[in-house]
């Protein structure tokens, strides 16, 4: 046992370093937040696949949390809206409300092609639209569902880190 306190000791922290900054702009209400962001995600009407790859860009392999991006159970504690699915009518109220929670500044985040522009689900009857038809959007993560390293490089573009 005392052998492996030693290795430890010797071998130290081991962490790889952050991949370079993100292409593309940063919002202009996104330095206001100072590098740290909360945020509240909102399930709008998704397959869930957008979920589960969010729940890998904040596991520990992507770790979305050491870029200064945390998830939080309140509206009222967010900066960051996090959106996935199309906007079902049940859900376009709710999401508004949700909004409209989020002290200011706010931004709004669509991931996966769903919330970008309906993907499949496009004229569907019980779709209301894109999340950019309900609430203004910020910024646009592709995919279906979109990969954690691009869920963590969006996050990164709010952060600056």
């Amino acid at each position: 046992m005392l052998s492996l306190w030693r290795k430890i000791r010797r071998t130290g922290r081991v962490a790889e370093p952050a991949p370079p900054l993100p292409d593309g702009e940063r919002p202009e209400r996104a330095a206001v937040l100072g590098g740290s962001v909360q945020i509240r995600h909102v399930d709008a009407g998704s397959c869930n696949g957008c979920e589960v790859e969010i729940g890998s860009a904040f596991g520990p392999v992507h770790d979305g949390e050491r870029y200064g991006a945390r998830l939080v159970a309140s509206p009222r504690h967010a900066d960051v809206l996090l959106v996935t699915g199309v906007v079902t009518r049940n859900m376009a109220e709710p999401l508004r409300r949700t909004f409209d929670a989020v002290p200011a500044p706010k931004l709004v985040v669509a991931v996966g092609d769903c919330a970008r522009d309906c993907g499949v689900f496009a004229g569907a009857y019980g779709v209301a639209g894109a999340v950019r038809d309900v609430v203004p959007v910020d910024v646009e993560i592709p995919g279906c569902p979109p990969r954690p390293e691009a869920i963590v490089e969006g996050l990164r573009k709010l952060t600056g880190r």
